[in-house]
């Protein structure tokens, strides 16, 4: 047996493999030549595929994608071809998991605000001084201004690895929660029905957060259009986690500008990066991140945590993790 990686890895990581490979040979490719060369007669691909390479292949039977999304790395020859995909899903669950939740307490506790106009003012009406002194047992319109999390609702658009973390860290706040997904199931421990994709107009009006943790399909692509956002309640507040694909960025905009949005927060978004001039740089209610919801220190290791698990497991003939569906691109 026999595994080609290109590009070709460090030293470090390529030591590791060797040893997960067992008696399977694992040539690390230094060029592409010598990849079109190897691939002839490999079992085992783990790197970036391209439709050549695919081509030159005599008997690849599995390709470890280095990627957890699959919508820049599938190519029609690929989802045709008879190979295992498998990729990288879940190694950033509880990093991206806590992104989106830091988001939602950021809106909830107006930090969005406070950290923008960095001076003593709460949100709310000028008398909020008196506010702060009216005593207890009373309701100021500081109190109004701030979420109070328990009471709040908030939905899950891809109840994967990502969404069921979101949903975990939610319900440990004390939120109500929804979710959907494609792929109707039970989260147990949670108590909670995830809904199918049809439900998704009835889940939106119904929910103050609503996370998207969706991968870009063609079945998700624009789903979050002008009038599905309508959906929402104007008090709502949308995040994105997921892929910017989802939301069409021109209809986010015009949706936040008339009112029909409370706010919105952004790691992703249809064009990457945000063009310097685009006008929800200068929104007050929305909150951008520049694609870093996955970055931790930890991702690096887990990355070949699951590398070397699939090589061995390959190796010997196991089922392999993270298997994907190539027509569906997770």
């Amino acid at each position: 047996m026999k595994l080609i990686i290109y590009p070709p890895i460090d030293d470090a990581r390529l030591t590791k493999v060797q040893a997960a490979a067992g008696e399977m040979a694992v040539i690390n490719c230094p060029d592409l030549a010598t990849a079109l060369r190897e691939i002839r007669d490999a079992d085992g691909f783990f790197g970036k595929l391209t439709p050549d390479l695919l081509q030159a292949a005599g008997q690849l039977r599995w390709v470890q994608s280095p990627t957890a999304s699959l919508e820049h790395y599938l190519f029609p020859e690929l989802v045709a071809h008879p190979c295992q995909l498998s990729n990288m899903r879940g190694l950033f669950s509880d990093v991206v998991a806590d992104h989106a939740l830091t988001m939602v307490l950021c809106f909830a506790r107006n930090f969005h605000v406070y950290l923008r106009q960095q001076h003593w003012a709460p949100v709310g009406n000028p008398q909020m001084v008196a506010d702060f002194t009216a005593g207890p047992g009373t309701v100021s319109d500081v109190d109004r201004a701030h979420r109070h999390l328990s009471d709040q609702t908030l939905g899950v658009v891809g109840v994967g690895a990502i969404g069921r973390e979101i949903l975990r860290r939610a319900a440990a706040f004390g939120m109500s929660l929804r979710g959907v997904d494609p792929d109707v199931k039970e989260i147990p421990e949670l108590e909670l029905a995830i809904e199918p994709l049809a439900a998704l107009p009835s889940v939106l009006s119904a929910c103050d957060f609503v996370v998207i943790a969706a991968p870009h399909t063609p079945e998700t692509e624009k789903l979050f259009n002008r009038p599905m956002l309508r959906h929402l309640r104007p008090t709502a507040f949308l995040i994105n986690i997921g892929r910017g694909a989802i939301v069409d960025l021109t209809d986010l905009t015009a949706a936040l500008a008339t009112g029909e949005l409370a706010g919105a927060g952004l790691d992703v978004s249809e064009f990457e990066p945000l063009p310097a001039e685009h006008p929800l740089w200068k929104m007050p209610n929305v909150i951008i991140t520049p694609h870093v919801a996955a970055s931790s220190n930890r991702i690096a290791e887990r990355h070949l945590a699951v590398l070397c698990e699939n090589v061995s497991r390959f190796s010997r003939g196991e089922p392999l993790l993270n298997l994907a569906d190539k027509t569906r691109w997770y």
